[in-house]
């Protein structure tokens, strides 16, 4: 009697952890390291210095890019805002509505003698899941898409061949959604979303989500 129950309750069990692994929602990547030790910071680049470019990049809470791109080699700037609607100068409460047709983004200032646009978007490929529409992770709405806005056409065209370049090299599971559109304006964010993981690193999205993505991602002791 003891033996049968023993084997139900094994059957039972192993048939939950199967059904539950069934149930919960697959990675996105092939690969579950992701490292970007190789690109991370080992000296700043001076916010004045000459030559600098300008990138606009969205891919779900500003916070999380703009704590990731400030730890990386080439970055001299990275400021949070808004980009992509159609309401002059929004602000938080208008655009996480998702009425306005904001996305959150951060605005790059790099060397790109130091730094490539392409080896940008590789970064950017990597700091967030590209293949979820209007979400990443526990953030949904339209204001957490992952965009590329582009300055120019030369920016378009890096763009294009890089995320075209990612599907090919088939690390992740699904199609990428990655929306490339024109940059018309970005806006700042209140001053209070800027830099926001380093004056806030005890806050709870801090210490639950950002500092695990970045030692995920080899930017964090």
């Amino acid at each position: 009697m003891n033996y049968k129950r023993l084997l139900f309750w094994g059957v039972f069990l192993t048939f939950s952890a199967w059904w539950f692994s069934q149930a919960l929602p697959k990675s996105d990547r092939r690969n579950q390291r992701v490292d970007l030790n190789s690109f991370r910071a080992t000296e700043l680049v001076p916010a004045d210095a000459a030559g600098l470019e300008t990138a606009t990049l969205g891919g779900g809470c500003f916070w999380c890019v703009e704590a990731v791109l400030e730890r990386i080699r080439g970055v001299a700037s990275v400021e949070s805002g808004y980009a992509g609607g159609d309401v002059a100068d929004p602000s938080y409460g208008q655009i996480t509505t998702g009425r306005t047709g904001h996305a959150e983004c951060v605005q790059v200032r790099f060397d790109p003698e130091v730094l490539s646009y392409e080896e940008l978007l590789t970064v950017f490929w990597e700091l967030h899941d590209p293949t979820t529409l209007n979400r990443q992770g526990a953030d949904r709405g339209t204001h957490y898409r992952s965009v590329s806005f582009y300055q120019d056409e030369e920016q378009k065209a890096i763009a294009e061949k890089s995320l075209a370049a990612k599907e090919a090299s088939r690390d992740l599971r699904r199609e990428i959604v990655t929306e490339i559109a024109p940059l018309a304006r970005f806006y700042p964010a209140e001053s209070y979303h800027q830099d926001y993981f380093v004056t806030n690193p005890n806050a709870g999205y801090c210490r639950q989500v950002i500092s695990p993505k970045l030692k995920k991602l080899g930017l964090l002791d």
